[in-house]
C-alpha cells in the first residue's frame, strides 16, 4: 500500500477529496492544489469537503479508464452479466468480457481489481473522515451529518463487497464462510484475515445503525447526499438479501416516506434528472465534470452519439418485454423495430430490435445525464416481495399494485397466486429496475441460474454463455490477484 494522500480539487460549489489507494494510479488526479489531510479533516466545513469528493468519486473516471467510473461502471456490470440487458454485438467491445462472465474467474481482470480497490479506498476516505476527524472544529450538525455519510458509504461498500467476492447469506444456513476484510483504521495496511459472512453483515448493520442515529432530523442537502430516508432504503436492501422480511418490509415503507413515483410522462422523460421526487439517491453531473465517453449514459442511453451507442445500443430481454402489457409504460420505451422514430436517430446509428431508450442523455453531443442509485419504485418492490414471503399476499398485492398502476393506468390488478404471484413480483421487479444495477444481485441472492435462453440474445456476442447454474463458482468473484500479493493472509476463492 502507498501511502495515502487528499487532494483537493475545486468544484462549482465546494471542494472534493481524493484519495489513492493500493493501486498505484488508482484515484489519482490533477488537483488544482493540494493540501495536508490535516488541515482538511481539522474543520466540518472540510469534512464536508471530504464527502462531496466521495460523492464525485461515484461517477469519476479512475485508472485512465473510461470503463472504470466508479460505482456508474460497476451498476452496468451488474446487469450485462445478467439476462436483461442485452447486447446485440460487441460494439467497440467495452464491457463485453463481462457479458461473458471472463473477469469474474480471471485473477488479473481489471474489473475484478477495480471493485475491490474501488470500495477499499471508498473505505479508507470513510475511515480517515470518522477517525481523524473527530476533534474538527465547526458547527456541530455540519460534523454529525459528515460523520454519519462517512458510516453510510462504509455500510454500502461493504454490502457491495461481500456480494461480489463472497457466497450468498442464506438466513438460518451456514454464514460463516469467508467473506472480505474489515478495516477500521486507515492507516491499517498490514495483511489482514477475511472475516466471515456473517460478521460482515453484523458491520454492515453496525454502520448503518450509526448513520441513522448521525443522520436523524438532518434536512437533505440534496439527493447526491445519504439522508436519514435512503439509509433506511440501504436497510431495507441489505434486510431483503439477508431473508429478514420484517425489517426489509419496515424499512422499505419508512424509506419511501416523503418520495412520491412518478407518473408515466415523467418516466419517459429519460431518467436524467436527480431532482425528480422519486429518486431517492443519485448524482448529479455538472458541465465541467463530464467525462464524456466514460458518463453512464455514453453506455446505457439510446441518443448519445458515442461508438458505443451507434454499434451496440442496450436492448431489452424479449422474453421479459412479451410479459409486459402494451399499456405498461416500460414496454413502451422499448421499440420491438429499433427504430425510434421519436428520437430522429442519425442514420449512422445501428437499429436493433428491442432497444431501450429508458435512459437519454442530454443530447447526441453531451452525454451527461443524472444517475439513479436508489428510488421510491425499489422500496415498494421491497415491501410486496417481503410481504409476500412472510405470508402476507394481500398486503403485498395491495403496494405492487400501486406501483403497477403507476406505470399502468389500464392495471386493475393481479390475478395470480402463489408461485405464479411470486413470479409477477420478479417480473415487475425486472421491468423496473432494467439498467439500473439490479439484476445480477437479485439472482445471487434469490440463488437462481442465469438463464438467457428463449430471449433475444446472440450466442455468438454472448460467446456461448447462455445459462450459468446457481452452483457455479463465477458467482463468486475471484480476489485480485493484486490483493493476494500484498496480504499473504488472504484465501482465494474456488476457482
Amino acid at each position: 500500500m502507498k501511502n495515502i494522500k487528499i487532494l483537493i480539487t475545486s468544484l462549482i460549489i465546494t471542494s472534493s477529496i481524493f484519495i489513492t489507494s493500493c493501486s498505484e494510479d488508482f484515484l489519482n488526479t490533477e488537483p488544482s492544489q493540494s493540501v495536508d489531510e490535516s488541515l482538511v479533516l481539522s474543520t466540518a466545513d472540510g469534512l464536508m469537503s471530504a464527502i462531496n469528493g466521495m460523492h464525485r468519486n461515484m461517477y469519476y473516471r479512475q485508472n485512465s479508464s473510461q470503463g472504470q467510473n466508479g460505482y456508474t461502471s460497476q451498476m452496468i456490470i451488474a446487469d450485462v452479466m445478467a439476462e436483461d440487458v442485452v447486447f446485440p454485438s460487441t460494439g467497440n467491445s467495452w464491457f463485453v468480457s463481462q457479458l461473458r462472465w471472463l473477469d469474474a474467474a480471471n485473477v488479473n481482470a481489471s474489473s475484478v481489481a477495480y471493485a475491490w480497490d474501488f470500495w477499499y479506498s471508498m473505505n479508507k476516505n470513510a475511515n480517515k473522515i470518522i477517525v481523524k476527524g473527530a476533534n474538527a472544529t465547526g458547527d456541530n450538525d455540519t460534523k454529525e451529518r459528515a460523520f454519519g455519510e462517512a458510516y453510510a458509504y462504509k455500510a454500502f461498500g461493504y454490502f457491495q463487497l461481500v456480494q461480489l467476492y463472497a457466497k450468498r447469506y442464506v438466513k438460518g444456513g451456514d454464514n460463516s464462510n469467508l467473506g472480505i476484510v474489515l478495516r477500521d483504521d486507515s492507516e491499517d495496511n498490514d495483511p489482514k484475515e477475511r472475516a466471515t459472512v456473517e460478521e460482515v453483515y453484523q458491520e454492515i448493520w453496525k454502520n448503518l445503525n450509526k448513520a441513522e442515529e448521525l443522520l436523524e432530523g438532518k434536512k437533505v442537502i440534496n439527493n447526491s447526499h445519504f439522508s436519514i430516508n435512503n439509509v433506511y432504503g440501504l436497510k431495507a436492501r441489505v434486510a431483503l438479501v439477508q431473508q429478514d422480511y420484517e425489517n426489509a418490509s419496515k424499512y422499505a415503507v419508512l424509506a419511501r416516506e416523503n418520495h412520491s413515483l412518478m407518473d408515466e410522462r415523467t418516466y419517459k422523460s429519460g431518467f436524467n434528472d436527480y431532482t425528480n421526487d422519486e429518486w431517492m439517491w443519485g448524482i448529479n453531473i455538472v458541465s465541467d465534470q463530464s467525462d464524456y465517453f466514460g458518463n453512464f449514459m455514453a453506455y446505457m442511453s439510446r441518443n448519445y452519439n458515442s461508438t458505443n451507442i451507434r454499434q451496440n445500443p442496450k436492448a431489452f430481454n424479449s422474453a421479459l418485454y412479451a410479459k409486459l402489457a402494451d399499456t405498461d409504460v416500460r414496454k413502451q420505451l422499448v421499440d420491438p423495430t429499433g427504430k425510434h422514430t421519436d428520437l430522429d436517430l442519425p442514420s449512422n446509428y445501428s437499429k436493433f430490435p428491442y432497444t431501450s431508450q429508458k435512459f437519454l442523455s442530454i443530447s447526441t453531443g453531451d452525454s451527461r445525464g443524472d444517475v439513479v442509485f436508489m428510488r421510491a419504485a425499489e422500496m415498494y418492490l421491497i415491501e410486496a416481495e417481503a410481504k409476500y414471503l412472510s405470508g402476507d399476499e394481500a398486503g403485498s398485492k395491495s403496494i405492487l399494485t400501486e406501483l403497477a398502476q403507476k406505470r399502468d393506468s389500464s392495471f386493475t390488478g393481479f390475478t395470480t397466486t402463489g408461485s405464479a404471484y411470486l413470479e409477477d413480483i420478479y417480473i415487475q421487479r425486472r421491468a423496473e429496475l432494467w439498467g439500473e444495477g439490479f439484476r445480477w444481485f437479485d439472482l445471487k441472492r434469490l440463488g437462481k441460474k442465469l438463464d438467457r435462453t428463449g430471449a433475444n440474445h446472440n450466442s455468438t456476442v454472448t460467446n456461448g454463455v447462455m445459462t450459468i447454474e446457481s452452483t457455479d463458482n463465477r458467482w463468486q468473484w475471484l480476489i485480485p490477484q493484486s490483493e493476494i500479493n500484498s496480504n499473504p493472509l488472504i484465501v482465494q476463492n474456488p476457482s
